[in-house]
């Protein structure tokens, strides 16, 4: 593969009229070509018996953090957290769970690594509603995954962000894809989990699950 062509496809980061994070870019020979927009769908686990909506949706870079701020004001005012790493570990996850934290003081925190959580393709989030199976992810990807049984309110928050619903949406994660991380966001991530609590990176704050 000539280098300079791989340079040019690495640095590439907008299709049409969406923009990527520098968390990850389609595989050579773009296999998944980027769109914004939301897909709904069920998710299902027959080895609990878990049957659950869900919904996924990519959105443009330049609105990508104020859009997972807003998936998360239907969560209520108090909210699980898990922090997702794969930073040196290959494929390999580390997760940091954070139980009973206030919305506001977790997305101030955020806010304090909106460029970790935006441009590192090792860093991932989950936040979950205390005793109700609702979930929302922002993954390495830099996409968005709903888990609940009434989507409403998050298909509302989309809109209002102008990400409309996609009878077919190929995600980037779906085909072949490269990730992009540093030594520096390693670093920053160490210091969101010691800021929300979850530092102790030889184990899991709590394993509970909510489905």
């Amino acid at each position: 593969m000539n280098s300079d062509w791989l340079a040019t496809h690495l640095s590439t980061n907008r299709y049409g009229a969406f923009e990527l994070t520098d968390a990850v870019r389609p595989g050579p020979g773009v296999p998944v070509r980027p769109h914004e927009g939301y897909r709904v769908e069920v998710y299902r686990d027959p080895s609990v018996g878990v049957r659950m909506p869900m919904l996924s949706a990519a959105v443009s870079a330049e609105r990508v953090f104020d859009t997972f701020l807003a998936l998360l004001e239907p969560l209520g005012e108090v909210v699980h957290v898990v922090l997702e790493s794969s930073h040196g570990n290959g494929t390999d996850h580390t997760d940091l769970r954070r139980d009973h934290i206030d919305r506001p003081v977790l997305e101030s925190y955020l806010c304090e690594f909106e460029q970790l959580l935006t441009h590192d393709g090792c860093t991932g989030i989950a936040v979950m509603a205390p005793g109700r199976a609702v979930e929302v992810q922002f993954d390495e990807h830099k996409l968005f995954h709903v888990y609940a049984k009434n989507l409403k309110p998050f298909r509302r928050a989309l809109r209002r962000a102008g990400v409309r619903r996609r009878k077919l949406l190929p995600l980037l994660s779906e085909g072949e894809h490269l990730h992009h991380t540093t030594a520096g966001y390693a670093d920053e991530f160490q210091h969101l989990a010691l800021r929300l609590g979850v530092g102790d990176f030889d184990r899991v704050y709590s394993s509970d699950s909510e489905f």
